[in-house]
C-alpha cells in the first residue's frame, strides 16, 4: 500500500498531503491566500495614488526608502519574538492591526484630494506590522505538519502567493479602474476580516522556550549561525542578489506608459506571478531533487537573465514573456531556500533565522525599487532594468565562486537538525482529545 505522502500521483502536481493530513495548515494556509489578495490590492494601488499624485518614478520608488527602517527594526525583533511568544497569537494581533491600517487607508481615499504622506506613513506600519508577524508566521508551519511533507507545504506556500500575485494585481487593476481607488482598500479591509476568523481556530503555537520578555539581542545569536553555515548564508545573499537588482515593480506604472499601454499595468504585475503560478503548479518535481543549493543559484541567476532581456524586448508581449519567466525562476528559487531553511534550522533558532529571511526578503524589494527608481529618473526605464539584470547575475556568479557550500549542498548529506520528534498531523474533530495535547516539535509568507 502506499501512503498519504507517498501516493501515486502526477510527477508534476503539487503534493498536497499536508492539506489532508493537518487541519490546521489548511486554516493558516486558506488564511494567507486571503489576506494576500486583500494585501496584494492594496500594495498596488498605493503605487497608483503615489505615481497619479506625483507623476514621479522617484517618489514612488521611495515607498522603498520608507519601509527599509522599520523592517529591518521590526524585522529583527519579530524574529525574536517568533521564539519567545505563541506564534499563532502574534500572527494574530498583527492581522488585526493591519486590518486598522486598511481602514484608515481607505479613510484617506475616501477624501476629496486624498493626502500623500499617509501612504506613505501607511506603507512603514505596514512594513513594522509584518516585520512583526512574517517570522512568528513561517516559523508555525512546521509544527502543524511532519518533517516528510515540509518540502510539499513549501511547494504548497509557493502556490498560495502565486495565486495572490496573480489574482491579486490584476483584481486591483479592474476593481481601480471601475470602482475607484477606496475599492481596493475596502476589499482588503474585509479579506482581514476573513483571515482573522480562520486564525482564531489555529491551535496556539507556544514557544518551546521560556517565555520571558523577548530581547532583540538575541537576534545575534541567530545571524552568527548563519555567518558560521556559509550553505545558509549563500542563500540569504542570492536572495538580495534577485530581489534589490532585479523584477523592480516600482518602474511597471511608467514601463506601461513607455509602452502604451496603460491598459497593460495589472498584467504587467501579474506576469511574474503568473510565472510563479505556473511553476508553483508543476512544482512536483522539486521533491525529487536533492541538490538544493544549486537550484538557489540558477534560478537566481535567471531571474537576473529575464530582468536583462526585459529591457530590451520589442514590445509589449515580449516584456511580458520575459517577467514570466523571471517570476517562474524566483518561485522556483523560493522553494529551495525554504527547503533548506525549514530542513537545518534548529528550533530554538528558527524564529530568529526567519526574521533574518523575512528581513532581507522585505528590504531587497524595498532596497531594489529605490535604486531602480533613482536610476531610472536619470537615465530611463530601460536602462534601469537592464543594469539590475546584469548585476543580479553578476552577483550570483560571485557567489557562487564565494560560498561553493552553497553550489555542493546536497540534502541527502545533511545531519538532521530537526532535534525533537515530529508532531502528529492534527486530527481533523476539533474535540479529539489530540487536538489539545501534542509533543512540541521542531519548528521553522503573508503579506500585505
Amino acid at each position: 500500500m502506499t501512503s498519504g505522502t507517498d501516493r501515486p500521483r502526477s510527477r508534476l502536481l503539487p503534493n498536497t498531503a499536508p492539506w489532508r493530513s493537518s487541519r490546521d495548515f489548511r486554516l493558516t494556509w486558506t488564511a494567507g491566500t486571503v489576506t494576500l489578495l486583500g494585501s496584494v490590492l492594496t500594495m498596488t494601488a498605493i503605487p497608483l495614488q503615489i505615481a497619479d499624485l506625483t507623476a514621479s518614478p522617484l517618489a514612488v520608488g521611495a515607498v522603498g526608502a520608507v519601509e527599509l527602517l522599520p523592517t529591518i527594526v521590526f524585522g529583527l525583533y519579530g524574529g525574536v519574538l517568533a521564539d519567545r511568544a505563541d506564534r499563532r497569537t502574534v500572527a494574530l494581533v498583527t492581522e488585526l492591526a493591519l486590518a486598522a491600517l486598511s481602514a484608515l487607508l481607505l479613510a484617506n481615499a475616501l477624501l476629496g484630494t486624498p493626502a500623500l504622506w499617509p501612504l506613505y506613513a501607511a506603507a512603514g506600519l505596514a512594513a513594522a506590522l509584518q516585520g512583526l508577524q512574517q517570522p512568528s508566521a513561517e516559523a508555525m508551519i512546521p509544527r502543524l505538519v511532519p518533517p516528510d511533507q515540509l518540502m510539499a507545504a513549501g511547494n504548497l506556500l509557493s502556490l498560495r502567493w502565486s495565486i495572490a500575485g496573480l489574482a491579486g494585481p490584476a483584481t486591483a487593476g479592474l476593481l481601480i479602474a471601475t470602482a475607484g481607488v477606496p475599492a481596493a482598500y475596502l476589499v482588503d479591509l474585509g479579506t482581514f476580516l476573513v483571515s482573522i476568523a480562520l486564525l482564531t481556530r489555529v491551535r496556539p503555537v507556544p514557544s518551546q522556550r521560556d517565555a520571558e520578555a523577548p530581547r532583540l539581542r538575541e537576534f545575534v545569536d541567530g545571524a552568527r549561525y548563519a555567518t558560521r553555515r556559509p550553505d545558509l548564508l549563500g542563500t540569504y545573499l542570492a536572495d538580495l542578489a534577485a530581489t534589490v537588482c532585479a523584477l523592480p515593480t516600482a518602474l511597471f506604472p511608467f514601463l506601461a506608459q513607455e509602452l502604451d499601454a496603460a491598459w497593460a499595468l495589472g498584467l504587467l504585475y501579474s506576469a511574474a506571478a503568473a510565472g510563479g503560478l505556473l511553476a508553483a503548479a508543476t512544482g512536483g518535481w522539486t521533491e525529487r531533487v536533492h541538490r538544493h543549493g544549486r537550484l538557489v543559484l540558477l534560478c537566481a541567476a535567471l531571474v537576473g537573465a529575464a530582468t536583462a532581456a526585459a529591457s530590451i524586448a520589442p514590445g509589449l508581449w515580449a516584456v511580458l514573456l520575459c517577467l514570466l519567466v523571471a517570476g517562474g525562476a524566483n518561485q522556483i528559487g523560493d522553494t529551495f531556500r525554504s527547503a533548506i531553511w525549514n530542513q537545518s534550522i534548529p528550533d530554538e533558532l528558527r524564529g530568529r533565522a526567519a526574521g533574518l529571511e523575512m528581513l532581507i526578503g522585505s528590504a531587497g524589494p524595498a532596497l531594489g525599487n529605490l535604486r531602480a527608481g533613482g536610476l531610472a529618473a536619470r537615465q530611463g526605464i530601460r536602462v534601469a532594468l537592464r543594469t539590475g539584470g546584469l548585476l543580479c547575475l553578476a552577483g550570483t556568479a560571485a557567489l557562487s565562486a564565494a560560498l561553493p557550500a552553497l553550489w555542493r549542498y546536497d540534502q541527502r548529506d545533511q545531519p538532521n537538525h530537526l532535534d525533537q520528534p515530529a508532531q502528529p498531523a492534527q486530527p481533523d474533530h476539533p474535540d479529539h482529545p489530540d487536538r489539545h495535547h501534542q509533543p512540541a516539535r521542531p519548528d521553522q509568507q503573508s503579506t500585505p
